[in-house]
């Protein structure tokens, strides 16, 4: 039998263009609706971070470092006794390398404390009174110029207006207080530059600042520019990070350092070293602050027992002092 073969299935070139133009729009229509589906979505993750933002949740596009996890009263207190510890660390090597100093170091430190310092200056220096008094000035710089103040940019100027804005903000109205600090600080500095370290402490221990740059030193010594950059970090995460408190009863937080000199409140103070006048039932002072209390400020909404405006403090870290005694101090 003789075998006939089939005909090939051919198209003409038209018809193969035509085909091949079809196809190419069809992957151009998919590749369009691809790249809309991609930026209905980033724009659906923006609205839901916005709305966690709002509603004070976690948001997870910041991270740790921008101020994106919540804070909790253990966490604060777990990372202020680290800091306490870089603090007694500093101190201590500073009375340990300057032993011939110690009398100019005391000095300098009282006349940048601005509290009454005459029962101190009494008194004979030592290691042990130097140690804790250089403590409480970095004490003093911490409290004033690092946490109950907030910062955000290199510009001393800048950050003083910006906390004022946060205050008038809280006085009106906390939550929204609250969402303007989160936001604030997702744009704030990571560090203190040199020149903003050295502006801060020229402003809270000059004299004390003088005696650590003379001798052809540019600058403040490294433990000590690391203590402050530690304690912004622990700053931010006080003001940048979502408390306990978010929403209608926002929270923040200011830091207090007690007089020298003023009656021990165990209210407000914790004592680090043991007082035999109290123990006696004596009344005893304030030596030095070696780290600052915390309180955390918040505004409950008016009710029976609260009026409108009304500010309740809850002590979240007592302040850490040495009495005078332990000191040294009055006899």
């Amino acid at each position: 039998m003789a075998y006939h073969p089939q005909p090939a299935d051919v198209v003409s070139g038209e018809q193969y263009r035509y085909a091949l133009q079809n196809f190419r729009i069809a992957h151009e229509k998919v590749e369009e609706q691809r790249r809309q589906l991609e930026e209905q979505e980033r724009h659906v993750a923006q609205l839901r971070a916005r709305i966690t933002l709002l509603e004070g949740g976690d948001d997870q596009q910041k991270g740790q470092q921008k101020g994106g996890q919540s804070v909790d009263d253990f966490s604060i207190k777990v990372a202020a006794s680290n800091l306490e510890k870089q603090i007694n660390r500093w101190a201590a090597e500073v009375v340990r390398t300057h032993p011939g100093s110690l009398d100019y170091i005391r000095g300098a430190i009282l006349d940048d404390i601005s509290d009454d310092t005459s029962g101190i200056k009494d008194v004979p220096t030592t290691a042990l009174q130097v140690q804790n008094l250089l403590r409480h000035a970095i004490a003093e710089t911490i409290s004033e110029a690092i946490i109950n103040c907030l910062i955000i940019t290199n510009s001393n100027e800048t950050n003083a207006q910006l906390t004022r804005i946060h205050e008038f903000l809280f006085a009106k109205d906390p939550t929204v207080a609250f969402v303007w600090r989160r936001q604030t600080f997702v744009a704030a500095i990571e560090t203190c530059s040199p020149e903003m370290t050295i502006q801060l402490l020229q402003e809270t221990m000059p004299t004390l600042l003088d005696f650590f740059t003379e001798g052809g030193q540019t600058g403040p010594p490294a433990p000590l520019v690391a203590i402050i950059n530690a304690a912004y970090t622990f700053s931010r995460m006080l003001h940048g990070s979502r408390s306990s408190s978010a929403g209608s009863n926002d929270a923040f937080y200011r830091a207090f350092v007690p007089e020298l000199g003023s009656i021990l409140d165990a209210t407000q103070v914790e004592l680090s070293k043991r007082c035999i006048r109290s123990e006696r039932g004596e009344i005893d002072r304030v030596g030095s602050t070696i780290f600052p209390g915390l309180v955390k400020v918040t505004r409950p909404t008016p009710g029976a027992h609260m009026k409108k405006g009304e500010v309740v403090q809850t002590t979240v870290r007592r302040s850490q002092v040495i009495c005078e005694c332990a000191m040294g101090i009055g006899g």
